[in-house]
């Protein structure tokens, strides 16, 4: 039995209450971070994955620990190392007694991956084969180990962190397996205010409680109100379209586009911003997804699935800035 209004209006009061509540308990241990919060929210009710580049020292850890608290989920911290094998992740067999028959008998021990919400911390330093554990994990929601498969709880968000300075030695995500991530969102350095908030709050003996919100169930019957949510024509041809026009060569291509870059997004990019325009149209207190939604999240779905080529690199153009140059293209 549903444990959310089944009526669409008050679905949606339901939904942005139950955001506007999630967001005031994280504010008790996270200071700031406000655009960050709200598209990891977005994320998480889309059934979306993300990838956030910050310097070490802002509080990641802390700020996902505090979302699981929150949503009274499981979560769990998996530092990547070279050294880190794709069984200290899936989980491994071992042989175990079987008091029962006097036999050895295989027995699997699930990993770290077996929780709803994971932080894949530095997942540029470990080599490609781990990587690929986790992002298996993330695509099929099940690991397979020994020719068994075992399946993952739900809800399962994965938030992989990648660390912007101490390249030496990485193994940097590919743009296909990039592609698997919704959002790739940067992390920013607090303001002057924010940062004596966080310092003031982190060295006094004050104890915060985080109270929970929901609970997997109904965060489940969430991410499937969002899906729900009907999307007009023209703001779906809007999203396509903005997203065909970053490959180059293509009929709607923009001239700059042809000069400045290599490879354009895919048809996931297109879904992604669709479902993060549903997710945060409701979070908004609406029923209905409008171009305003798709813009706002351009750049965090589209900037990691966008390559530059040397000519934009000479004149300084990252990828946000190519994305804005399509926005104000696309009318």
């Amino acid at each position: 039995m549903s444990t959310i209004p089944q009526e669409p209006v008050e679905a949606v009061d339901f939904f942005q209450d139950s955001v506007n509540n999630i967001k005031g308990e994280i504010s008790k241990m996270v200071v700031g971070q406000k655009q960050i919060i709200d598209r990891l929210l977005i994320s998480l009710f889309s059934r979306g994955h993300c990838v956030l580049i910050g310097v070490p020292g802002l509080a990641k850890t802390l700020l996902i620990r505090t979302v699981a608290q929150t949503l009274n989920l499981s979560f769990s911290r998996i530092q990547f190392t070279p050294d880190l094998m794709p069984g200290d992740i899936t989980g491994t067999e071992i042989i175990e007694d079987d008091h029962q028959t006097g036999k050895k008998a295989f027995k699997f021990v699930k990993g770290p991956v077996f929780a709803n919400i994971i932080l894949a911390d530095e997942i540029n330093r470990t080599p490609p084969k781990t990587q690929a554990a986790l992002l298996e994990a993330m695509q099929e929601y099940h690991v397979t180990a020994a020719g068994n498969q075992y399946d993952l709880d739900l809800p399962f968000f994965v938030l992989a962190t990648q660390n912007p300075i101490e390249q030496e030695g990485t193994y940097p995500l590919p743009e296909a397996q990039l592609d698997r991530f919704m959002f790739n969102l940067w992390l920013d350095y607090p303001s002057l205010e924010e940062e004596m908030d966080i310092v003031s709050q982190t060295t006094s003996r004050q104890k915060v409680n985080v109270e929970a919100v929901l609970d997997a169930k109904q965060i489940l019957e969430l991410q499937e109100l969002v899906r729900e949510v009907p999307v007009p024509e023209n703001v779906l041809n809007y999203a396509v379209k903005l997203v065909g026009m970053t490959r180059p060569k293509s009929d709607i291509a923009p001239d700059f586009i042809n000069k400045y870059m290599s490879w354009g997004a895919g048809p996931r990019a297109s879904q992604f911003l669709i479902l993060g325009g549903k997710a945060r149209a409701l979070m908004n207190g609406r029923y209905n997804v409008t171009q305003d939604d798709i813009k706002e999240l351009a750049k965090p779905v589209l900037r990691h699935r966008l390559v530059n080529n040397y000519a934009a690199e000479a004149e300084g153009l990252t990828a946000d800035k190519l994305i804005e140059m399509l926005i104000d293209h696309n009318k």
